[in-house]
């Protein structure tokens, strides 16, 4: 019992700081379960695959509420997720592969890159100013496949990519966060089948884990992040926003640049 108070309380911290910056959990998900299951005695060959594999498994769940909460709202452009949905259900599955291909402290150094990315575009408030009206079908497609693949490769929903990438061709805000959010669910469940059956025949998995899904860790952070969510939500209304948003992107560069200084020998 004590394994699954510890991912309660992750999914209670992971939740919060999601509402709060209204980033993908995975964000925050993902480094926390690295250094939980390295401290657990984990196998360093599968323990970053099945911090990722975990990651998308919370949000094929989580990402069902955030759907229906923006739906009912009418902010999600459903025309463009479909679209969007069979290039990234391909990208995320090769993406998936693509990871578990390679060793983990590889994987963790990309990671890190991608962490001081977000954390640069957050701290400086970068966002694109629309400058082109949607793409057709074609690059639609190539654009979904781009997001699926980067977003399975680093265990995200996807915000940090299609939010931008919506806003780049004019969608309202509003409208790119809540078709974001739902273009979150087929990465979810294209990269988790992935990730299911890429790791079922790995034999140094710990108990517990079902391919490269930590079902302790998966069942606790579903159980917790539904409800800290909203309290992250409401307290971003209350606090400083600019102070938050500098403050936790500090925190991504810290832990990026952590990642990029232990596993940089990785590539030598």
């Amino acid at each position: 019992m004590e394994i699954y108070g510890l991912y309660l309380c992750l999914g209670l911290v992971a939740g919060l700081i999601s509402g709060l910056f209204g980033l993908s959990g995975g964000v925050v998900i993902v480094p926390i379960l690295i250094f939980t299951f390295a401290a657990q005695g984990f196998s360093p060959d599968v323990l970053t695959h099945l911090a990722i594999g975990t990651s998308l498994a919370t949000i094929v769940i989580t990402s069902i509420s955030s759907i229906f909460a923006h739906h009912k709202r009418g902010a999600v452009l459903w025309p463009v997720v479909i679209w969007l949905t069979p290039g990234i259900m391909i990208g995320a599955a090769f993406g998936a592969t693509f990871a578990v291909s390679i060793g983990g402290p590889v994987l963790q150094l990309c990671f890190g890159a991608f962490l001081c990315v977000v954390a640069v575009t957050m701290g400086l408030s970068l966002q694109p100013e629309g400058a082109h009206s949607i793409p057709g079908i074609v690059g639609k497609s190539v654009m979904g496949a781009v997001i699926g693949f980067v977003s399975s490769v680093f265990g995200i929903g996807g915000g940090s990519l299609s939010v931008p990438g919506l806003s780049w061709f004019k969608v309202p805000m509003k409208n790119a966060v809540a078709t974001s959010a739902a273009c979150g669910l087929p990465i979810a469940i294209s990269g988790t089948s992935t990730y299911l059956i890429q790791g079922w025949q790995v034999v140094n998995l710990p108990v517990g884990a079902l391919g490269f899904v930590y079902l302790p860790a998966f069942i606790g952070i579903v159980c917790a992040s539904a409800f800290s969510a909203k309290w992250g939500a409401k307290l971003a209304h209350q606090l400083p926003a600019d102070v938050l948003r500098i403050g936790f992107a500090i925190l991504l560069l810290v832990v990026g640049a952590r990642f990029i200084w232990r596993n940089f020998g990785a590539l030598f």
